[in-house]
């Protein structure tokens, strides 16, 4: 099998890596190999190179030298926007290899990869749009004798680290705003799932990126993670993960006072009225915690719902889970994949018993799925839940319900704000009044109206409190990875201070 042409089938044997530097591949000669089981078929996919910090520290003087050579951050937006537009290109002519090394190595289905690689084309188009329209300000009014301008410029190297879960749309939603401002970049992704970035760095390389603009070293994260938040030589980190681990990366950074942008944990809530469009609700809350088998951020995974149709919403929940296809991430019609690994998909599983022992009742799913190979669970609804339930409190990252009731709208606010996380909402409701005024009070970074996890990259992406710092995507992800610049210009003489 052509690794760049694949059909989709196993691979016969797994795919090795090295990492990319400056524009090239660096071989793994003598260092360590982690191997990637695919968690749809238990068998080996890939083999990445287990860095060292020697090797981080060679990659993040290139980004450096790169960077202060200004080969990059020197040149024009239309320039960068050149570059942009060929790298989506070459994203589409390799589309079905990204998806299908997307699908192998986190166990979603091939459907959803091949959505998101064209959806990550279509970022980096607008990140070409963005790098054009960057701009300063000027002040006139500061007298006769003085002139202000103010700009905007690129931070400087940026350490970009990646989850496991969305590594190539995740990858898409950083690097063309890193880029359109003018910034280095050394990446790190999920030692799970590193392919696809490893891929995108030749993708960028062969549309045109200077070498050392984007580099790409591998490793897990206690080793490299760890070391990149508190290397001197990165200005910026950019942090998808855990709220967990984002709090150990935000402290790190601390230490050298780098700018830390964290996208993290959350427990997003679906609230949804009486006078929904009730079908098109439930529809739209299965789709928000089974897609990418609820191993997604934004998942709406603790549903509020009004207590005179919650038995209603409930059976069209219970009859719409038992409809989902569960199967093989190869298989074009599957619409649940896997989970990405056995630890995880235990802890899955502890949860729902958890709640079970908290007083919780299963009204479907609950267990794994028998299969020959690869880890999948049922979607899974947990009714009769309260709000102090670990279940309802907890990112439990999978495909897992927590039904909540409620009597009044101030109740159900109420109800979505008693979190740490403020990461994702979605209301439903067919009256836009009470829509906005719910949402305006809902403390959340991502919200949506009568839909969930939709969107585009012309919207900022981000959370509230233990969700997130910073916001990523449309134009202020590019004003994220900037540093504003005071400028002022005397006109005329000088008043001699020294007479």
């Amino acid at each position: 099998m052509d690794a760049k042409n694949p059909t989709l089938s196993l691979p016969p044997k797994p795919r090795e890596f090295g990492f990319h530097v400056g524009g090239r591949w660096i071989a793994t000669g003598k260092r360590e190999t982690m191997e990637r089981l695919s968690p749809g078929h238990d068998v080996p996919v890939t083999r990445i190179t287990l860095c060292t910090r020697k090797d981080l520290d060679e990659a993040v003087a290139v980004a450096r030298k790169t960077f202060d050579s200004r080969v990059w951050s020197g040149i024009s937006g239309a320039e960068r926007a050149t570059v942009l537009l060929r790298a989506a290109a070459g994203i589409r002519a390799r589309a079905e290899e990204l998806a299908y090394w997307e699908t192998l190595e986190t166990g979603k289905p091939i459907s959803q990869s091949r959505a998101e690689v064209e959806g990550a084309a279509g970022i980096y188009e607008y990140g070409a749009g963005a790098a054009r329209c960057l701009h300063g300000d000027s002040f006139n009014n500061l007298g006769d004798k003085l002139f202000g301008i103010v700009t905007r410029e690129p931070i400087g190297v940026v350490g970009l680290i990646t989850p496991w879960n969305f590594p190539f749309f995740i990858l898409a939603e950083r690097i063309p705003f890193m880029l359109a401002a003018g910034c280095t970049i050394v990446a790190k992704p999920s030692e799970m799932t590193s392919a696809t970035t490893l891929i995108m760095a030749e993708i960028l390389t062969e549309a045109g990126l200077p070498d050392g603009v984007f580099n790409v070293v591998t490793g897990t994260g206690p080793e490299i993670g760890q070391a990149m938040t508190e290397h001197v030589g990165i200005d910026q980190i950019s942090f998808t993960g855990s709220t967990a681990v984002g709090r150990h990366a935000l402290l790190a950074s601390a230490t050298n006072f780098k700018k830390a942008g964290l996208e993290m944990g959350g427990k997003s809530p679906q609230v949804v009225f009486a006078d929904a469009n009730l079908d098109d609700a439930a529809d739209g809350v299965v789709f928000g915690i089974c897609h990418n088998a609820g191993q997604c951020c934004v998942s709406g995974s603790r549903l509020i719902v009004e207590k005179s149709v919650a038995d209603e919403f409930e059976k069209l929940l219970v009859e719409k889970f038992a409809r989902v296809r569960i199967g093989d991430p190869l298989d074009p019609s599957t619409q649940l994949g896997a989970i990405v690994s056995t630890a995880h998909n235990e802890k899955i599983l502890g949860y729902i018993r958890k709640g079970g022992e908290e007083g919780a009742r299963l009204a479907c799913g609950g267990e794994s799925v028998a299969s020959k190979a690869g880890r999948f669970i049922h979607p899974t609804l947990l009714a009769d839940v309260t709000n102090d339930m670990a279940v309802a409190r907890e990112e439990i990252f999978g495909p897992v319900l927590t039904m909540i009731t409620f009597t009044t709208r101030d109740e159900a606010i109420a109800i979505a704000n008693d979190s740490v996380y403020g990461l994702a909402a979605s209301v439903w409701t067919s009256n836009l009044d009470k829509a906005l005024g719910t949402i305006r009070r809902i403390q959340a970074g991502r919200t949506w109206i009568n839909t969930t996890i939709a969107g585009g990259p012309e919207m900022p992406i981000g959370g509230f409190k233990q969700s997130g710092i910073g916001r990523d995507t449309g134009m202020y992800g590019v004003e994220e990875y900037m540093e504003v610049k005071s400028i002022h210009i005397a006109l005329g003489g000088r008043d001699h201070w020294v007479s």
